[in-house]
């Protein structure tokens, strides 16, 4: 036993997990101290036992403490089970040097030594997992996510600052470049757009070394059109900016990154594939008015210069208006906005964003499915066919018959063709609408926190408003909160716009490109048959 603690605050448990009760000035039996992630296992004295906040409590040495008369600490970070939400680091733990080994170099060549990615949080490969978990606390519908644990008890809205910020707590220190502008157009609430659009273009992938080739990764080149100046970045670059970028931005959904590990047949394959999913990742940000203008991605984009480089990530890595706190420097229209509509629509939204994320996840499994029927039996099939005309062909022979056996040879050599059609294809149209499901995957697994924020606000402002009708809060305070409130709607209505206008424009394309390939695909089957066919006109 590890001894007895004494409950510093009330914690109730979430049913259905390990999680203890406690109850302030409880003595607990403390079994174990290594559960990790801050918590601590133990039983209290009615025989109940499981897991509980470390901070929550207090060792018992000597003597007895009075409990303290203010509010507990925030829970551990998130302490979750297979297939939960993944955690959110909020602090970089790389170094300053600019190649150190931020993660394992060899997984960047070597796409089977190396478990899938969850790089960045809420918004990689266990996307749907993190919306399953998200969604249940907004009563969306019935999520079919199975949650083992979600420690996470407080509210989203508490833990990124959002009630600091709509009680005018937050205090940051902002520069010019941090401020965002949202307007009122024909089409509705939208961010301002970048007055100065670009594209970048990831290419040249290449394996190069260090440590006199003990370590090996691979770089990828990055031009910009802002200055077309081509800095080289490795995956675990991208793996800090996208860090950056989830911390800095908690009202918009960051696109995913490509998974540590991509299924391929030979490692040029995997290099490409994630060279392609690299260049997703980047266009969606640069399209974006407002992560295309942050200083931590234009330092991404266009540092050059090693020195340079280690000061410009110590600032992104310090940056005070992050969380909640970013809706300090969001400059939005007077218009005061309708709570109960924002309610409704918020509402909508959030359950189409639920069916949404159905819809994709079964696409993506099927498509995945599709992709591994056509180069595996469905290619074996036609290679089956070929060999068939082929052993047909070898048995004619023996009678002379050469325009038939010319013929049902040149049909064997054409199923074989068909073949590597078959293998080759989803490269032109499954993977691509593949990897576009993998982004709104990722993008669709981030609003649930973002609509959460929303909802938190909305709902400190009815507690201030009741309040001030009951005489115990200041009428000037409710009307600053009111106006922080309609800051965080604003922006929740200008992500909302630009999603829907994105999602339009990506399905309509994607769409469009998936059939045009396949109609290729069928046409050049036809043509090979077609070709095949005229053999058998001499014979």
């Amino acid at each position: 036993m590890a001894g007895q603690a004494r409950v510093l605050y009330d914690f109730e448990g979430q049913p259905g997990t390990s999680e203890l009760s406690i109850i302030t000035g409880e003595i607990l039996n403390v079994t174990s101290k290594d559960v990790g992630e801050g918590w601590w296992e133990g039983s209290n004295q009615r025989g109940l036992s499981g897991i509980f906040p470390a901070a929550y409590v207090e060792a018992i040495v000597q003597t007895y403490n009075v409990p303290p008369a203010m509010p507990p600490p925030p829970l551990p970070q998130i302490y979750v089970e297979e297939n939960t939400a993944p955690v959110i680091q909020q602090q970089s733990q790389y170094d300053d040097d600019w190649d150190d080994d931020w993660d394992d170099d060899v997984s960047e060549v070597n796409p089977a030594s190396h478990p899938a990615n969850a790089a960045g949080g809420r918004s990689n490969s266990d996307v749907g997992s993190a919306l399953d978990v998200n969604l249940a606390g907004l009563k969306l519908g019935d999520g079919k996510g199975t949650v083992r644990k979600n420690l996470n008890r407080f509210s989203h809205f508490v833990k990124t600052g959002g009630e600091a910020y709509i009680l005018g707590a937050s205090k940051v220190t902002a520069t010019d470049s941090d401020y965002i502008q949202i307007i009122e157009t024909n089409d509705g609430i939208t961010w301002a757009p970048n007055p100065q659009p670009y594209s970048c273009v990831v290419a040249s992938p290449k394996k190069e070394s260090k440590l006199k080739g003990l370590k090996s990764f691979i770089a990828y080149q990055l031009t910009p059109s802002l200055n077309n100046i081509q800095v080289s970045r490795r995956y675990k670059h991208f793996d800090w900016l996208h860090e950056r970028l989830v911390e800095k931005f908690c009202i918009i959904p960051i696109p995913p990154l490509p998974d540590k590990q991509i299924s391929g047949r030979y490692e040029e394959q995997f290099i490409e594939r994630r060279r392609l999913q690299l260049q997703s990742f980047v266009s969606r940000v640069s399209n974006h008015p407002i992560l295309s203008r942050s200083d931590v991605w234009l330092h991404f984009l266009t540092c050059t210069d090693a020195k340079r480089w280690k000061s410009g990530k110590r600032k992104a890595e310090k940056d005070e208006v992050i969380g909640a706190a970013i809706f300090s420097v969001v400059q939005v229209p007077e218009k005061a906005l309708d709570p109960l509509q924002l309610d409704s629509q918020t509402e909508a939204f959030g359950r189409f964003v639920q069916s949404f994320d159905t819809a994709v996840r079964t696409m993506q499994s099927n498509f995945a499915e599709q992709v591994k029927r056509q180069q595996g039996p469905y290619k074996r099939d036609y290679q089956r066919i070929g060999q068939s005309f082929r052993t047909l062909s070898s048995a004619m022979e023996l009678l002379e018959t050469a325009p038939l056996t010319r013929a049902l040879a040149h049909t064997a050599d054409t199923y074989d063709q068909i073949a590597l059609l078959c293998e080759d294809q989803p490269r032109l149209d499954f993977e691509p609408m593949g990897d576009l499901l993998h982004d709104y995957r990722g993008l669709l697994a981030s609003f649930p926190d973002i609509i959460t924020v929303h909802k938190g606000a909305l709902q400190k402002r009815r507690e201030l408003e009741r309040s001030a009708a009951e005489g115990k809060t200041e009428s000037n305070v409710v009307i600053r909160a009111q106006q922080r409130t309609d800051v965080v709607s604003y922006t929740l209505l200008a992500e909302m716009s630009y999603f829907h206008q994105q999602r339009v424009h990506d399905y309509n394309a994607a769409a469009k490109i998936f059939l045009q390939e396949q109609i290729a695909y069928y046409q050049k089957i036809v043509d090979h048959l077609q070709s095949t066919l005229s053999q058998y006109k001499d014979v």
